[in-house]
């Protein structure tokens, strides 16, 4: 059967069930991919480089040459890799989609290798390339959004995963992000990933949310738009600061108890270079001070200086929101219980209209 070139939405469609592989160098897949996508690299970062070079300085030919001698040793090695693949999922056929940056020479060098040896293979019109232009094109999209929203310590990322369970549509911005959200938001997580890789799983999800159905709800946690060193894009961003937003009031009591079972057992030191990260906006004194619980150990007095500075930071953010009284509903909440909370939520939303996406 021959190589299939297919456009990016059959490709995203056929990436639900088949293998993606990105023939890119090792570099530029770490750097940003489709997600899922598996790094099956043609040529090394050098061996790109030199290739590169070849075809600026000496032409085409003469970079196809250079590039043979790199492929022809590789070829045994990359059809190994490819069944490994396939097997690693236990998937019986050979289907496999393959993509270079633009859709040229290399994805067609290793979608002709693969087709050879009996894989059933589809290359991507436009490449990488053209899937980042579909990534960029879903952040315009008019998406409707519910916004859960609460001061620090309210569980929110808890009540999406909640609402997720209740089978309705739910992005979780900060596990994409892999940041909490605020100074302490990196500590325990992984290395965040690029903004590009953000912006392309981000674009994904969004996408399998709404499947063509942009009236589709989807629930997402109340943001600035920075998370950690990542950006939420701007016209996403808008249309989420434009959106519902459900307000928890939980009291502060029960909100500074959930923040220190997250937080209290966390490295003193981290605790304190992330108090440190705040100081011109925490103030020097009320810095000061809580450095020095924090050295004390005295976790619940210095969370309860920080947890006040981020409930007057939240509202002084909420306040500057257009039109916020007519977006915002509040619902009150005696105890910080995910489950119970969430599963209230969308009862009150239910009764109120009838229906809940």
């Amino acid at each position: 059967m021959p190589v299939k070139k297919i456009t990016i939405s059959e490709f995203i469609a056929l990436s639900k069930q088949h293998h993606v592989v990105d023939v890119r160098s090792p570099g530029e897949f770490t750097h940003a991919h489709f997600p899922g996508a598996y790094s099956l690299p043609l040529f090394t970062d050098e061996e790109r480089k030199v290739v590169g070079t070849a075809y600026k300085q000496q032409g085409k030919q003469k970079a196809i040459k250079i590039g043979l001698e790199y492929f022809g040793s590789k070829m045994n090695q990359m059809i190994e890799a490819a069944e490994a693949i396939c097997n690693e999922q236990q998937i019986s056929t050979k289907t496999i989609l393959v993509h270079c940056w633009r859709g040229g020479m290399r994805s067609a060098g290793v979608a002709w290798l693969l087709d050879l040896y009996g894989f059933d293979v589809y290359t991507l019109i436009g490449g990488y390339k053209t899937f980042r232009n579909w990534t960029l094109q879903q952040m315009e999209n008019p998406y409707q959004f519910n916004v859960l929203g609460g001061y620090t310590g309210s569980a929110k990322t808890e009540m999406l995963h909640c609402i997720r369970a209740a089978q309705h549509a739910v992005i979780d911005l900060e596990g994409i992000a892999h940041h909490k959200g605020s100074a302490f938001g990196a500590i325990g997580q992984s290395p965040q990933p690029s903004q590009e890789m953000f912006e392309n799983t981000l674009a994904l999800q969004l996408y399998q949310q709404t499947q063509h159905n942009l009236q589709q709800v989807v629930w997402v946690e109340d943001e600035s738009q920075r998370i950690g060193n990542l950006n939420i894009p701007h016209s996403l961003w808008k249309t989420i600061r434009n959106s519902p937003l459900y307000f928890m009031d939980i009291p502060f009591e029960h909100r500074l108890k959930f923040i220190f079972q997250q937080y209290g057992h966390l490295e003193i030191q981290s605790l304190i270079d992330s108090t440190k990260r705040i100081e011109k906006r925490l103030g020097p004194n009320e810095t000061k001070i809580t450095i020095q619980y924090l050295k004390e150990n005295n976790i619940d007095a210095a969370f309860s200086l920080l947890l006040q500075y981020y409930d007057k930071m939240y509202l002084a953010a909420l306040q500057k929101r257009d039109n916020v009284q007519s977006k915002i509903k509040r619902f009150v909440f005696n105890e910080v219980e995910p489950d119970q909370n969430a599963a209230a939520l969308i009862t009150q939303l239910k009764d109120n209209n009838g229906t809940i996406n």
